[in-house]
């Protein structure tokens, strides 16, 4: 089947590139030592193409993108060439990488909420990327402005060019970030992981405006990525990096169907795979029917017509994150979350937790009254003989594990809190912890800096489970992992859970992921439960029509099924 990334490479073959790059090394002074980062890296680039740089962490993706640009800290030397449209840029002058940087390259980057400055307006700072390239009024960069924001899909360009970042969904900062890039009128746009942070819909949307961009604007775009479902989706060429070198260069369909290189073939196989897209006619949206529990079990959570509300802007008015949300979770039962950023998953598990109110319903975790434990003075011992029966794991392991103590400190700390164990009786349940979840006990005396960011997961699933917890709440543990690593720590996730036989509350919006793990599936919108059953069920043959837009929208690491992915997705999302 012919993808629609065919049609451009018909008109570009006989081009000139645009980008060339070649025998491109750098090297970083680190402790008075010198470290190659790149080595010898070559691609080419042309317009009306993409070329996404694939690789883990550390492979030089980032660090060759930013060689382009110029943006490498002094401490950084480069050697090699890099041309733009025949112009050299290693060692060119500071005025001329200016004038390259927001002029002929645009850039998006990963998270548009830090790329942003959070005290000015989108609009302002769309206007002054114009100003800063363009000699042009105020006026005259206000109305481009709006034409801009119009460009990249945002509804109400105006009240979009009045807010400031924080006032922005991640979807729409993401293609604000992108009005900036385009401003003006790159010849390349420099994509990194321009969909890591974003849901699947979401997602969907910012690939495909990035497709009409290219299209129209003949542009060049070099993605760079570890989602190979993201390759599958727009890419026309592939370079892999390892190590900083490059270890197969070819046509993203080749790249698919028949990797050369065995690293190739070991990222493509550590891919999470969804079933065949099979979607029935959509159903009438009714009220998801609750799955019954188990007879004759406690279950490990029960949630029964949940309501949580947050503060509104007005005063008085309140926001409605959870609306009449029964759910149970059984004792060694895991239960996937998925949804939209807003539809409440993480607030119902920051519920589970006892660190959110219920406005109203009960919440129970083993038996105990989550709701009532809160509400006492203090929170009472209630309540931290409920959380000692939890575990949690948070997506950023970096963020969550204290820098300043060592990670056998860490892995302690709930053993401190909710037990009488002596130094000695926790050393050695910290060394089983550590063993347990296949990092060696001498590892114990690291600090997080010191470890990868899979060792770093691995350290917190260790803490989660350090006080054999009746339930554990996974809040998108994989999705800041590179793809081996990620399917590492799911594998070692079934193991852990096998072993200390918790019930888990899965929160995710990578729905591969949650097809390996959950036994059954919850769909939120908006705060309600939309479709819930076996995870087979729901994955493979979807009743609610949001359901099936969840599961269009994910891409997969295969360009004909992914052809067909999108296809579907526009068929679901469009008007009428």
């Amino acid at each position: 089947m012919t993808t629609s990334t065919s049609a451009p490479h018909l008109v570009t073959a006989g081009r000139s590139p645009l980008l060339s790059v070649a025998g491109l090394a750098v090297e970083f002074e680190v402790d008075g030592e010198t470290r190659e980062a790149v080595h010898d890296v070559a691609l080419e680039l042309r317009r009306g193409r993409v070329l996404a740089l694939v690789g883990e962490s550390g492979s030089g993706k980032s660090v060759t993108a930013m060689a382009t640009l110029g943006l490498l800290p002094a401490t950084a030397k480069v050697r090699g060439s890099i041309t733009l449209d025949g112009t050299e840029l290693v060692g060119a002058d500071p005025q001329r990488l200016r004038d390259v940087r927001g002029g002929r390259i645009g850039t998006i980057f990963q998270e548009p909420m830090t790329a942003l400055n959070p005290v000015f307006t989108i609009g302002y700072q769309i206007a002054e990327a114009i100003r800063a390239h363009r000699d042009v009024t105020r006026s005259v960069a206000t109305e481009r402005v709006r034409d801009l924001l119009a460009t990249v899909g945002l509804d109400e360009p105006d009240r979009v060019a009045r807010s400031y970042p924080h006032e922005l969904s991640g979807g729409q900062l993401q293609r604000a970030m992108i009005a900036m890039a385009i401003s003006c009128d790159p010849v390349l746009l420099i994509a990194d992981e321009p969909t890591t942070a974003l849901d699947v819909t979401v997602q969907a949307g910012i690939l495909e405006l990035l497709r009409d961009l290219r299209s129209r604007l003949d542009m060049a775009i070099l993605l760079i990525t570890h989602d190979m479902g993201v390759v599958a989706d727009i890419a026309d060429d592939v370079v892999v990096l390892r190590d900083g070198r490059v270890v197969e260069r070819t046509a993203a369909a080749e790249l698919f169907t028949d990797p050369r290189h065995e690293y190739t073939r070991t990222l493509l196989r550590a891919v999470p795979r969804l079933p065949d897209l099979r979607l029935a006619e959509p159903e009438p949206a009714e009220p998801a029917t609750p799955v019954p529990e188990a007879a004759g079990v406690e279950p490990a959570v029960l949630l029964r017509n949940l309501v949580v509300e947050y503060p509104g802007r007005s005063r008085g008015r309140r926001v409605r994150a959870v609306d009449d949300v029964s759910l149970h979770i059984d004792p060694g039962e895991v239960v996937g979350l998925v949804g939209e950023s807003g539809s409440g998953k993480s607030t119902i598990g920051r519920t589970l937790a006892g660190l959110v109110p219920a406005a109203s319903g009960t919440v129970t975790v083993t038996g105990l009254d989550i709701g009532r434990a809160a509400g006492r003075v203090f929170h009472g011992r209630e309540l931290r003989r409920i959380r000692a029966r939890m575990g949690i794991v948070f997506q950023d392991p970096a963020s969550s594990l204290n820098p300043r103590r060592t990670v056998g400190t860490s892995i302690a700390e709930p053993l401190s809190l909710h037990t009488d164990l002596g130094a000695d009786d926790r050393r050695r349940r910290v060394d089983e912890l550590l063993e347990a979840v296949g990092l060696p006990p001498e590892l114990r005396d690291r600090y997080p800096h010191e470890m990868s960011g899979g060792q770093r997961q691995r350290v917190a699933i260790a803490r989660a489970v350090a006080l054999n917890p009746a339930l554990l709440i996974a809040d998108e543990p994989t999705s800041a992992l590179d793809v081996s690593v990620q399917a590492r720590i799911l594998e070692l996730f079934r193991s852990v859970q096998r072993q200390f036989g918790f019930a888990c509350l899965f929160i995710s919006h990578d729905l591969a992921v949650v097809e390996q793990l959950a036994d059954r599936v919850v769909v939120l919108r908006r705060g309600r439960i939309v479709e819930q059953g076996p995870a087979a069920t729901v994955l493979r043959t979807p009743r609610h029509p949001y359901t099936s837009q969840l599961l269009a929208a994910a891409p997969v690491a295969d360009p004909a099924q992914q052809a067909l992915r999108r296809a579907a997705w526009r068929r679901l999302t469009s008007p009428g």
